[in-house]
């Protein structure tokens, strides 16, 4: 039994990136309009929790953020875009 335990506890730190998935968005950001807005857009992203990657572009006014959907959902960084003054929507 106590060789069992030390077992599962590895098995379960080596499953646990298993139940979460990565997922990547592209936000729309039509208020970008000067060089500064894209990296105020990043910074604020990639303070969200779970964020892996942050691309931002002022000429297509978008935001590709990878991230770690265990931990954040799109909402949260439409939220965060939101509050530092930069309204955005999930470009389908």
């Amino acid at each position: 039994m106590k060789k069992l335990i030390p077992f599962a506890m590895l098995t379960s730190v080596f499953a646990a990136p298993v139940w979460a998935a990565t997922q990547t968005v592209i936000l729309s950001v039509p208020g970008m309009t000067c060089a500064a807005c894209p990296i105020t857009v990043k910074k604020v992203l990639s303070k969200v929790d779970g964020i892996e990657e942050v691309k931002v572009s002022l000429a297509q006014r978008e935001a590709v953020v990878t991230f770690d959907d265990s931990k954040t959902r799109a909402e949260a960084l439409i939220s965060a875009t939101g509050n530092a003054g930069y309204p955005s929507e999930i470009r389908r």
